[in-house]
């Protein structure tokens, strides 16, 4: 009987230490699972807004534009060590005046850029009865850029599964202003394609901001409510991303969270990058500040603003990590 007694402890301990490696594999299995879903289903893009590039050798008030190509290549250079980038996105204000010189000089730079890139127009990059057309714009881009193959001053792309891009012309045209508004036609249109996406996770970008950073009569979108009554009647997650203002905002709403950001051109002269990252039941938005390099340009740009605060914004504007549930 004894002899059978310690037979069975002896059984009982190797089950336990069996048991035990084959949890840890299974552990293992299921970590390495989870990590496999969570990196295909991230998305990482750079958003770079108010390059202002400019070749005139002036700046302005507030505005670098005369070191906006030393600017702008120490921004191409730090994207380029960047790793997993899907796309780079320029919200607007591309070029700091509307001539084709200027976008030229622009697309002699941006060609150094390793990455997919689009944009969005911003009132400075398109001339009122002017020969730098959206339409000649485009076309200057598509030679240059043949990742760029669209048509129309607003379009929509889906740059891996599960995600969709939308990109909204906010741009006046009639008039010289700096005021924004979406017509009626680009609403229909806004919110057909936010029907067909409510399985996605949706990245709208547009210079001038639905939701402003802070209010400016003279800046605004004025149709701001419809467009705000389109997107947040849909529940799935979307991020909206605006330029124009110059400056570092971040505000959630439910389901839509809207991103201001800061101006490569004027303090504190910085861009963004998101990682997108799709979960079985929620969407993180990871949005990281990624200031220039050229910190002595920096500090000249924080003497000649007057509320640098007010762009830089708060450090929950800055870098910030949301949680959006599906």
């Amino acid at each position: 009987m004894a002899g059978k007694y310690k037979k069975k402890q002896k059984e009982t301990f190797s089950a336990k230490v069996g048991n035990f490696f084959a949890t840890i594999i299974l552990s293992v299995i299921m970590f390495c699972g989870l990590s496999a879903y969570s990196a295909q289903n991230s998305l990482k893009f750079v958003q770079v807004s108010d390059v202002h590039f400019s070749t005139l050798g002036k700046n302005t008030t507030f505005k670098l534009t005369g070191e906006s190509p030393k600017l702008f290549d120490d921004a191409i250079a730090q994207i380029n060590e960047m790793q997993n980038v899907a796309f780079v996105m320029f919200t607007g204000d591309l070029i700091d005046k509307s001539f084709e010189n200027q976008l030229t000089a622009f697309m002699e730079h941006v060609k150094n850029l390793k990455h997919k890139w689009y944009y969005a127009y911003g009132n400075h990059d398109t001339c009122v009865g002017g020969y730098l057309t959206p339409e000649v714009f485009r076309n200057i881009v598509k030679k240059g850029n043949p990742d760029f193959t669209f048509d129309e001053n607003y379009y929509s792309f889906e740059p891996q599964n599960g995600y969709k891009v939308i990109v909204l012309d906010t741009i006046i045209r009639d008039r010289i202003t700096s005021n924004g508004v979406i017509s009626e036609q680009q609403l229909k249109w806004l919110d057909e394609e936010l029907n067909l996406s409510q399985d996605k996770t949706v990245l709208i970008f547009t210079h001038i901001p639905v939701i402003e950073p802070f209010s400016s009569p003279n800046h605004r979108l004025t149709n701001s409510n419809d467009v705000r009554e389109i997107i947040e009647k849909y529940k799935n997650p979307i991020g909206v991303f605006q330029g124009h203002y110059h400056a570092s905002k971040i505000r959630q709403f439910g389901n839509v969270l809207y991103v201001n950001s800061p101006a490569l051109v004027s303090y504190p002269d910085a861009f963004r990058t998101v990682t997108v990252t799709n979960h079985k039941k929620s969407v993180t938005f990871d949005i990281r500040t990624v200031n220039t390099r050229e910190t002595n340009l920096q500090k000249a740009a924080k003497i000649m603003t007057f509320t640098p605060k007010l762009y830089e914004g708060e450090a929950k504007d800055k870098n910030i990590s949301v949680t959006i549930k599906k």
